[in-house]
C-alpha cells in the first residue's frame, strides 16, 4: 500500500500547516517528526541517514527508533548491524501501516479543515512590513 502524500501545505513554507499528534494514554506520542522518520528510513534504508537528513544525530534516531519499537506489539523498524556488508533498516508491514495509517489521517483532516484554514488565513494582518 503506498504511502498517503503528505499534506499540501508542506509544499509551500508561505501556507499555514495543520500539524497533528496523536497522544496515547501510556504517553506515547506519534505525531509528524516520527512520521517523517519512518519514512526517511523507508527511503533510505538507513536510520543513521535518516536522522541526518532530519538533522539529529543518530542516538536520537535510533532512541526514537526504540521507542516506537517498544511501543506496538511488533517492531515498526527492523534494522541491522553494520559490517563488511554494511548495515541498514526497513519498514516492516506493521511500520507501513502505521506510517500509511498517519499520513492518511493529516490528509482527511487538512481536506476536512480546508475552509477554516482559509478563513483564518484571511483575518491574519499583513505582517510582511514589520520583517
Amino acid at each position: 500500500m503506498p504511502t498517503a502524500p503528505k499534506p499540501a501545505a508542506d509544499a509551500d513554507p508561505h501556507l499555514p500547516r495543520l500539524r497533528i499528534r496523536l497522544v496515547f494514554s501510556d504517553g506515547l506520542k506519534v505525531g509528524p517528526g516520527k512520521a517523517d522518520l519512518l519514512d526517511l528510513i523507508h527511503r533510505t534504508g538507513s536510520i543513521s541517514a535518516a536522522g541526518r537528513e532530519m538533522g539529529m544525530s543518530y542516538k536520537r534516531a535510533w532512541s526514537l527508533v526504540e521507542e516506537m519499537n517498544a511501543a506496538f506489539r511488533a517492531p515498526l523498524v527492523a534494522s541491522s548491524r553494520g559490517g563488511a556488508k554494511g548495515g541498514g533498516a526497513t519498514l516492516t508491514p506493521e511500520g507501513r501501516q502505521v506510517l500509511d495509517a498517519f499520513r492518511t489521517l493529516e490528509h482527511k483532516m487538512e481536506q476536512a479543515g480546508e475552509q477554516e484554514i482559509a478563513t483564518i488565513t484571511a483575518l491574519l494582518s499583513d505582517m510582511s512590513h514589520e520583517k
